[in-house]
């Protein structure tokens, strides 16, 4: 929200000599964010003067016309300016900024040769001084000034204003007017409020100046309209508002419209305007149905939501209510007969609606903080005393209002809740005389009946009132009392593992990422995920932060290779990232779940009904890789990352969380997103904890991702508490190496394969490790040869060659019974 000071002055009566710094922290106090306080007088640094033309020279040959002047600034002699504005005559005032000056947007003015002729300084325009939008001419000072040649001109063009840009929070709409902030400043520094809503305005009328028809009173609770004829259609708005509507960042259009942003910023209330020579019929209010269509006013054809409000005459929807206009029914040159709007839309409505169709225009954000819904006939008395003062016209006496607007419901306050919340004493006569200073209309002692105003719809609960008696009280009165600090038993054991996990994965080279929990609805096709999978369900935010990302994450996955793709396309060909965090597993339910009060715990009933409909958030894990897990070089080639460094990688974090190698084993899956023939399962004690391998065609495909990007997501909250670690005994005495080549079945996963190896080789087995696989058409098209080297050693001798090739034989000879293994060349 951008205003003046000046135009703060008009409604509340602020201290002749405020500084900026007072006034900053009087805004912050009252709880608003201040962007920048700004003296208009310093954005144009240098002589800024006024100045009388003497003379005009009108230059020819060139491709436009050009004057060159002489101007009386003051000075001793005359300054020539070469000009190329027609709007001014000898004799005129205008406004000089001389050599050595800077105006907004750090255009520095300098002595220079132009066009023929010296040019010393410049004849400046609203525009180029920041003051209005209009290019057409210089700034003409009407004869009647009593400015004399060589004055400081800002004052009297308005550059002496202090300029004030806040940022207001969602919860308080009402200040994103000049009228909430000057009641607000009222009642900070205590001094006087004239409230421009209080003027008298004509109410509602037998007769109604159009037809007009409100078929949901919820999305749209009050319509009211004007209606003005024969205006003339090249007035120009009046200086003093372009002024005040360039100062708030609001370019300057056309008198109507300016008219209806004016009041936009002094009440707060957005107005409309429409052209009643292009409506066909009377107006309806009402939903949108789905499919229909609207062209707004930035051009673009806007199809429409079934919760979108439309107003619409005979040929269908001609405005996004309470968002933007169409194109077909807006003010446009030449417009004589305008129909003015004033109504009040529903505040989630409006919200979902921008945010459907990312239009967050200036009204919109006002509708959805909330607007005061008894500014209506006021705003619109307002436009048309300013609509006829300066484009004339005749104005319809019949006012259209229909109103069904609930009034504010009695809130009521028990008198020591605040002292018991805030911490600070405050008697029952405090916190009436707070609450009245807003508006309120308090009753009651012990326990207040509090009736908030129109304008703070934000007063719905007793903890509302609460905050309002400690904001106003003042939060710097408020102690800063730290709480007393309890011993801690320091970290959680699941907190302690998924810290080494996290440890163990970035030693060996994964970066860590934090991708936002929300997913599209079609997270679950691009993924893969069959009909039945589970993972298709997913919770649905009611406000979500955008609209195509509704759903919370069942996956990892999907926002993780969103992260993978984003770094691709910034040019990292070699990625492997993780993430640890939360998916959410509904429970299908059809129940609603209950309201919970925040005046008092809630019942054992109403927690176990409320917990009911909370989704399962389990922990996961998830890794994703693509590129070289080993750079090539000089030294030689590198290797590429596949579906085998995706289950090391599991494993790696399953051995990070304390769980030891003997307990995790690794089988040939099937599960989506991964290839179907290259997925694996990860189990711990048997039981599935996750998954590895290599992508499915299709997702990589989706996802414009290199082919082979292999991935992991395992469940951190299925794995076992790590057991107690015994001391590992060292032997002394020599290990015994000894290798097998083991022929068989192609089908049967190596993993098995080294378990049935240790399970025969008995404690004499000190390690087992998988170091060659080898395939050939000697060997069988369905066989393969496994090479494992055994390590025994025994804890108090020395094994000799019998005792070592008796074990290793064991072994043989249990992968022999069980897969129907033979050794290799025997």
């Amino acid at each position: 929200m951008k205003t003046s000071l000046s135009w703060l002055r008009e409604y509340v009566e602020l201290p002749a000599g405020i500084t900026a710094s007072e006034l900053d922290t009087a805004l912050t106090n009252l709880g608003m964010e201040v962007e920048g306080i700004v003296d208009a007088a310093a954005t144009v640094t240098g002589d800024l003067v006024v100045g009388r033309v003497l003379t005009i020279e009108e230059l020819t040959g060139f491709k436009k016309p050009i004057r060159f002047t002489t101007v009386d600034v003051g000075r001793e002699a005359p300054q020539e300016i070469v000009c190329g504005a027609r709007n001014f005559a000898e004799g005129d005032l205008v406004v000089v900024i001389l050599p050595g000056g800077e105006l907004p947007g750090g255009f520095k003015i300098g002595a220079r040769k132009t066009y023929g002729r010296n040019s010393n300084g410049m004849i400046c325009s609203a525009a180029e001084l920041g003051l209005s939008g209009d290019h057409s001419g210089i700034i003409v000072l009407p004869a009647s000034s009593d400015a004399a040649p060589g004055q400081d001109a800002r004052p009297v063009v308005g550059l002496d204003e202090v300029l004030i840009e806040v940022e207001i929070t969602p919860d308080r709409g009402y200040e994103m007017s000049v009228r909430g902030i000057a009641r607000e400043l009222a009642t900070y520094f205590g001094v006087p409020f004239t409230d421009p809503a209080l003027r008298d305005a004509p109410g509602k009328t037998a007769g109604v100046p159009w037809e007009i028809t409100i078929e949901d009173t919820v999305g749209c609770d009050r319509f009211a309209a004007r209606v003005v004829r024969g205006v003339d259609p090249d007035a120009a708005s009046p200086e003093w508002m372009q002024r005040r509507l360039v100062a708030a960042g609001i370019r300057t259009i056309s008198l109507p419209v300016d008219i209806t942003n004016y009041l936009m910023l002094e009440l707060g209330q957005p107005m409309h305007v429409f052209d009643l020579n292009r409506l066909k019929g009377g107006l309806v209010v009402r939903r949108a149905h789905p499919g229909e269509k609207l062209t707004t006013l930035d051009g673009v054809a806007r199809v429409l939501d079934a919760e979108d409000m439309v107003i619409c005459d005979e040929t269908g929807p001609i405005s996004l209510a309470a968002v933007m206009g169409g194109e077909t029914s807006e003010w446009q040159e030449g417009t004589v007969d305008v129909l003015l709007e004033a109504a009040h839309w529903d505040p989630i409505m409006v919200g979902r609606t921008a945010r459907r169709h990312k239009l967050f225009s200036e009204a919109a954000k006002r509708w959805e903080r909330g607007v005061d819904p008894q500014l209506a006939l006021v705003a619109l008395q307002r436009a048309v005393e300013i609509l006829t003062t300066h484009a004339g016209g005749t104005v319809d006496e019949r006012v259209l209002d229909i109103n069904h607007v609930v009034p504010p419901q009695v809130v009521r306050l028990p008198a020591s809740l605040p002292t018991s919340i805030i911490g600070l004493s405050y008697s029952s006569a405090d916190v009436a005389a707070l609450l009245t200073t807003i508006g309120c209309d308090v009753t009651g002692e012990d326990e207040l009946e509090v009736v908030p105003p129109s304008w703070r719809p934000d007063l719905l609960a007793p903890i509302d009132l609460v905050e309002e008696v400690a904001r106003l009280g003042g939060y710097n009165n408020i102690p800063s009392v730290l709480p007393p600090a309890r011993s801690s038993n320091g970290l959680t054991p699941a907190q302690r593992q998924r810290r080494s996990i996290g440890r163990a994965l970035a030693e060996n080279g994964y970066v860590e990422v934090l991708s936002y929990p929300f997913v599209a609805p079609s997270t679950a096709d691009t993924l893969g995920l069959a009909a039945d999978d589970p993972r298709r369900s997913a919770v649905r935010l009611t406000n979500p932060l955008s609209e195509e990302e509704p759903l919370l994450r069942t996956s990892l996955l999907a926002p993780l290779l969103g992260t993978l793709k984003r770094n691709l396309g910034r040019g990292r060909r070699d990625v492997a990232l993780f993430e640890t965090g939360t998916v959410f597993l509904p429970h299908l339910t059809a129940a609603a779940p209950p309201v919970l009060r925040v005046d008092r715990r809630p019942t054992e009933d109403e927690w176990t009904a409320a917990n009911a409909i909370v989704p399962e958030q389990p922990w996961h894990l998830a890794v994703v890789l693509t590129g070289d897990v080993e750079p090539a070089g000089w030294w030689g080639d590198g290797r590429a990352a596949g579906w085998a460094d995706a289950v090391e990688a599991a494993r790696i974090a399953v051995s990070a969380a304390g769980i030891p190698a003997s307990r995790i084993s690794v089988r040939a899956g099937e599960r989506a997103p991964w290839h179907p023939g290259r997925c694996a399962e990860i189990l711990v004690d048997g039981v599935v904890i996750g998954h590895a391998g290599e992508l499915h065609p299709a997702v990589v495909a989706a996802f414009d991702l290199p082919k082979r990007t292999s991935a992991a997501e395992i469940d951190l909250d299925a794995l076992p508490a790590a057991p107690v670690v015994d001391a590992v005994r060292i032997s002394t005495f020599p290990a015994a190496l000894i290798d097998v080549a083991l022929v068989l079945d192609r089908a049967v996963p190596a993993a098995e394969v080294q378990a049935a190896l240790a399970e025969g080789a008995g404690e004499l087995l000190e390690s087992v490790t998988l170091f060659d696989v080898y395939e050939s058409e000697q060997l069988g098209g369905d066989k393969r040869s496994l090479a494992y080297k055994l390590t025994f050693r025994a804890p108090d001798r020395t094994l000799t060659s019998e005792e070592t090739i008796a074990a290793r034989d064991a072994a043989v000879a249990v992968t022999a019974s069980r897969f129907g293994a033979v050794l290799r060349g025997a």
